[in-house]
């Protein structure tokens, strides 16, 4: 009698295995999926003005390349552009340089929960798909309207009008909604780190494709000879 009730079979600790087996299958199917939402590059913004692969918003067509990667909230993103803007954008001029502009996104966590980085870049975005030619005056206009680490940043409506001042209009849903926001995020993982850096910083520049220490950038003046 004991030796028939061991044969038989434990349906109980069958069915229990085959639970965990489940469980198992699912949280992985949960992973992976979770894994790829947060790869999920989002919608890319169309327009000549736009690369979607890079994310660079491209300016000129000269036959060098300056990438210069920023952040709105980064105060010294403003002093470069500062004291490099015009020079760099006599390079454009003159056709020795086809700049690419990136807007990222690495300092939201200085806006008080506002995301700012990510919704200025976005904007640009919007802004630059609607009118590439609007691409640096309105870059510069953000910069001469930065507003402080550890604020809120500008809203959504004072983004708006600096976009009109340059004359860029019917953008609202794209701004309000964040349209490219995954996209900027997905972008911004792309970045390049600095030769001597531990992760990824701004401004960063990319000379012909190079990436360049801040430290070796010329004198003021003396930005072209980046490209002699």
């Amino acid at each position: 009698m004991a030796q028939a009730t061991a044969s038989k079979t434990n349906w109980f600790a069958i069915w229990v295995s085959v639970a965990i087996v489940v469980i198992i299958a699912l949280v992985i199917a949960l992973v992976v999926w979770m894994n790829s939402a947060a790869k999920d590059p989002g919608t890319p913004p169309s327009g000549s003005g736009i690369n979607q692969e890079t994310g660079a918003v491209v300016v000129g067509d000269g036959d060098q390349t300056l990438d210069l990667y920023l952040d709105f909230m980064c105060p010294i993103c403003n002093q470069f552009e500062t004291t490099y803007g015009e020079e760099i954008q006599d390079l454009v001029n003159d056709g020795t340089i086809t700049l690419n502009i990136h807007p990222i996104a690495i300092l939201d966590r200085y806006s008080q929960g506002t995301n700012y980085s990510t919704r200025s870049a976005n904007a640009m975005y919007c802004v630059v798909e609607t009118d590439p030619d609007a691409a640096v005056p309105f870059m510069q206009a953000m910069f001469t309207n930065q507003p402080e680490e550890n604020s809120p940043g500008l809203t959504d409506a004072q983004i708006l009008d600096i976009a009109k001042g340059v004359g860029v209009t019917g953008i609202d849903s794209c701004v309000g909604d964040g349209t490219y926001s995954k996209f900027v995020g997905a972008m911004t993982e792309k970045t390049p780190i600095q030769p001597g850096s531990q992760g990824i910083g701004t401004p960063t520049l990319a000379v012909n494709g190079e990436v360049i220490a801040n430290n070796t950038i010329p004198a003021v003046g003396q930005f072209k000879t980046l490209f002699d």
